[in-house]
């Protein structure tokens, strides 16, 4: 996993997704300290200004302190909102005024911006619009898993790194709280936050020998079932090599990001995001051997559909869905392009995950000294 300096913006240009509603439960998990770079440095106060006013150290870093009066780089943060939800309009308002106030530029789809009570400095953009992120420093979302996984979406295409405040239930890929929303707006006006880049698959369905349909996820791919009446008919395989065959409910294929999502509902086990890897998790197999696998992050999963099952379903994130003919074939493999995540805090997995599900740890003693 490679960390970056959060004042970059990235230059990644891939294809983005859809929207879906906010209703997929999914999870996030924060990196190993050795991996982040501090995004908050300053530089030093003293060095001159260029020949515009402006300072060169904040034209090659963007952390510099620059004396008041004196030119600046214009600095954009992109917001995204579940607007159907209340609290992310009045989330969102707080957040908006907060950055504006700082004299930070704010932007925001222009069918969002219609139902959110915005000052007139605030730029819309279309969602189709190839750039629609950029120049902006970093993006904020407002909402629970589903919106996030929405900006994700987002983040992966630009290059931006994302910071997600959770407004939902669980939220494991949010870094703050509707509560801390005025830590936020400090935290991203002093730019005292890091980047950690998130392990995302690449996703191939053949048939046939060609190529019907490629996506990608951040969490997991799914294979399933299309209808309660019928059990999916797949043999599993990896790396080339069939491992065995069943009847199920359907697969799990994830990251250790997705690994306390839709992964962790089917029996699979937590993995800390710093490591490396990919499962695959059977869904209410019909077998003595249905186990879930671990395996390297260079290994290739495949998922082959059976004849006897006429048809199966594809959903990747659980927010993009396609149907998957018969004698279908899904491969997964690593992502060729990451997810940047803003992070806050220097809390390690093992609290965030005590933290999320409310884990029992009373009693604990500790090392001794």
């Amino acid at each position: 996993m490679t960390t970056k300096n959060a004042a970059a913006t990235g230059a990644e240009r891939v294809a983005g997704t859809t929207e879906n509603t906010d209703t997929t439960e999914n999870t996030d998990t924060t990196a190993s300290a050795d991996t982040r770079a501090n995004a908050g440095n300053t530089g030093n106060a003293d060095n001159a200004d260029n020949a515009d006013g402006a300072c060169t150290e904040c034209s090659a870093r963007g952390t510099h302190t620059v004396p008041e009066g004196t030119a600046h780089e214009e600095r954009t943060v992109f917001l995204l909102a579940h607007t159907g939800r209340p609290a992310a309009v009045r989330s969102a308002e707080l957040v908006v005024n907060g950055l504006v106030r700082s004299g930070l530029g704010v932007r925001v789809l222009a069918t969002e911006a219609v139902d959110l009570p915005l000052p007139p400095s605030v730029k819309t953009v279309a969602e189709d619009d190839p750039g629609v992120l950029d120049g902006c420093e970093l993006l904020i979302v407002l909402g629970g898993d589903g919106t996030l996984l929405r900006g994700a979406a987002f983040a992966r295409a630009s290059g931006v790194p994302m910071l997600g405040v959770n407004l939902g239930r669980v939220g494991f890929l949010a870094e703050a709280e509707r509560d801390d929303l005025d830590k936020v707006v400090q935290r991203v006006v002093t730019r005292a936050y890091e980047v950690e880049e998130r392990m995302t698959i690449d996703v191939v369905v053949h048939r046939n020998g060609d190529v019907v349909h490629t996506d990608w996820a951040l969490n997991e791919a799914a294979v399933q079932k299309d209808s309660a009446e019928r059990m999916l008919e797949v043999v599993l395989e990896i790396d080339g090599r069939p491992v065995t065959g069943f009847g199920c409910d359907g697969i799990v294929c994830a990251t250790p990001t997705g690994s306390t999502a839709y992964a962790f509902s089917a029996g699979g086990p937590v993995v800390w995001p710093e490591v490396e890897a990919l499962l695959m998790v059977p869904i209410s197999a019909h077998a003595l051997f249905a186990k879930p696998l671990v395996t390297s992050p260079t290994t290739v999963l495949a998922v082959e559909v059976q004849s006897q099952t006429p048809t199966g379903v594809l959903w990747c994130d659980g927010r993009r869905m396609v149907e998957l003919p018969q004698n279908a074939r899904v491969e997964v493999r690593r992502g060729a392009v990451p997810v940047r995540l803003a992070r806050l805090h220097h809390a390690s997995f093992t609290d965030r995950l005590v933290a999320k599900f409310a884990l029992p740890v009373s009693g604990w003693r500790g090392a001794p000294h």
